[in-house]
């Protein structure tokens, strides 16, 4: 287990992503991936209230619904560190103070609890002034119904403005960022906000850490189907460089006993600004597969690393 830092939060080294609950996996499905995550110790996990806001026929909320109504299964809502976001639900956009605060009892309605761990700003909204956001936050705080605030999708420059508007006017600081981020997508994190996250003593819990399942193994040269509704996105990934990632990871995946995600996953936890990747997973096959966490060797990660340059 790790401490996020800036929090008191004592979370697994995975944190179990949701988008896909309540369209690729159904309740049922999503329940038996919960419930395997838990009995590894898993206790950190992530949604929002827009996710599955993109499916035919869901506005949304669908996530949170599910977990929720795990949640109330378990009965043991302490032992678990929950992450959801406000800003990208269409019914419910932006960073107004009044959006932020109704989101946010609509997010605890549908997860049945009463507080949020970890409230993402989702994105950005450069149309409400940063101490209007921050108060919001402020309020929520106050009342318990949040603990810590981060941020998710922000330039360097607006995460910047935002930590510095907290430490003058004593606002309530984003602890994390949540950007995209994983061993065949490094630059957009790294050449923009990866110093920022440093200097401010922040760490970054990272989405698509195996790139839209690309670094499940799954994908190979010449494989054009694979069975998963994000496969079109993962293919985005096909070419001879990522494959030569790929072909590293079976090796070392081979001397650790371990799965490729697992060795994707364990390159991108041992970076210096990552707490934990999120990673998720639509069986409990899938889930199998992901949770063991690897300590990679220095030559292991100077591989990798100079690869995936």
């Amino acid at each position: 287990m790790i401490t996020l830092p800036e929090t008191d939060l004592v979370v697994h080294p995975l944190c179990l992503g949701s988008n896909i609950f309540g369209s690729n996996a159904d309740a049922a499905q999503s329940h038996a991936v919960l419930h395997a995550y838990r009995n590894h110790g898993g206790n950190f996990i992530d949604t929002a209230d827009a996710y599955n806001q993109w499916v035919d026929g869901h506005v949304g909320g669908e996530s949170e619904t599910i977990i929720g109504s795990w949640l109330k299964e378990i009965n043991s809502r302490a032992e678990i560190v929950i992450a959801t976001k406000v800003s990208l639900m269409k019914t419910r956009p932006g960073l107004s103070a009044e959006n932020i605060i109704a989101a946010c009892e609509e997010s605890l309605n549908r997860l049945q609890t009463d507080y949020i761990d970890l409230y993402y700003s989702h994105g950005d909204d450069p149309d409400v002034p940063m101490e209007e956001v921050l108060g919001a936050y402020a309020q929520l705080i106050a009342q318990g119904k949040v603990r810590y605030i981060a941020a998710s999708n922000f330039s360097p420059e607006r995460l910047r403005l935002a930590l510095e508007i907290s430490r003058d006017n004593n606002l309530p600081s984003y602890v994390a960022v949540q950007d995209k981020y994983n061993l065949v997508d490094r630059a957009s994190y790294e050449n923009n906000m990866a110093q920022t996250v440093a200097q401010f003593g922040l760490s970054n819990i990272p989405f698509y850490g195996i790139a839209r399942g690309f670094l499940s193994g799954k994908y190979r040269p010449g494989v054009t189907e694979v069975d998963s509704l994000r496969a079109a996105g993962a293919l985005e990934y096909a070419n001879d460089k990522n494959f030569s990632i790929v072909a590293a990871l079976d090796t070392i995946a081979a001397s650790h006993n371990a799965s490729v995600s697992a060795i994707a996953l364990a390159w991108l936890r041992q970076q210096p600004t990552v707490s934990t990747p999120i990673a998720s997973a639509r069986t409990v096959d899938q889930l199998n597969e992901i949770i063991r966490v690897v300590e990679l060797s220095d030559e292991e990660l100077a591989l990798l690393s100079a690869l995936s340059l």
